[in-house]
């Protein structure tokens, strides 16, 4: 099975990261970025084609957003607070934030449809959100490219040593995780902080 999706990966890499990076993101251009490194796949190339999913991925959060307001009211009700603190960081950052929001765990998709629901030019977030997608991809994939034989060697030692990873990978889930969640907390305090001021 690892053989196959390695056989799938050099066959028809640039396609699997393109559609990787529109669902999720990292984990993909950092193989894409190792597989530069040993030939398989071309940097620049991966770099382009990295940022365009992840440009593409945002376009469709930020349509949705923009045309399904009353079904992101219904639907992701649950999300209350996300949006919220969504809308505190455009209001305080404005445009910056396109850029920020790719770092941001758990607000990734939720500042795209926020950006949406207001009427902030569409025109405007595409150019931002292709700069900021390249960049993005640039950020993420160089690393992997030049310290590529250093993290096959890592993922040979965790697949080994799969006992002592699992848990280590975990705790490192989790702590990103705990972080965000208390940055969510705090933004979402100095908001209600000011509403009860006025």
């Amino acid at each position: 099975m690892e053989e196959l999706f390695i056989g799938w990966l050099k066959e028809y890499g640039y396609v699997i990261l393109f559609l990787w990076s529109i669902v999720e993101g990292e984990m993909g251009l950092i193989m894409g970025g190792i597989m530069s490194h040993t030939g398989d796949m071309d940097y620049f190339v991966t770099v382009f084609v990295a940022g365009l999913g992840g440009f593409t991925g945002d376009q469709i959060y930020f349509y949705i957003g923009r045309f399904n307001k009353g079904f992101i009211q219904r639907k992701l009700h649950k999300q209350r607070r996300k949006f919220a603190i969504a809308h505190l960081l455009l209001k305080k950052y404005g445009w910056p934030i396109i850029f920020m929001q790719r770092y941001m765990y758990g607000l990734r998709t939720v500042i795209p449809m926020s950006i949406g629901i207001t009427k902030y030019s569409a025109k405007k977030f595409a150019f931002i959100n292709l700069i900021s997608a390249w960049v993005w991809a640039a950020i993420t994939v160089t690393p992997a490219y030049y310290y590529g034989a250093e993290i096959l060697t890592l993922l040979t030692t965790a697949k080994e040593h799969w006992y002592l990873a699992l848990p280590i990978a975990a705790g490192f889930s989790y702590g990103i995780y705990a972080y965000f969640q208390k940055l969510e907390q705090h933004f979402l305090q100095k908001r209600n902080g000011r509403l009860s001021k006025k």
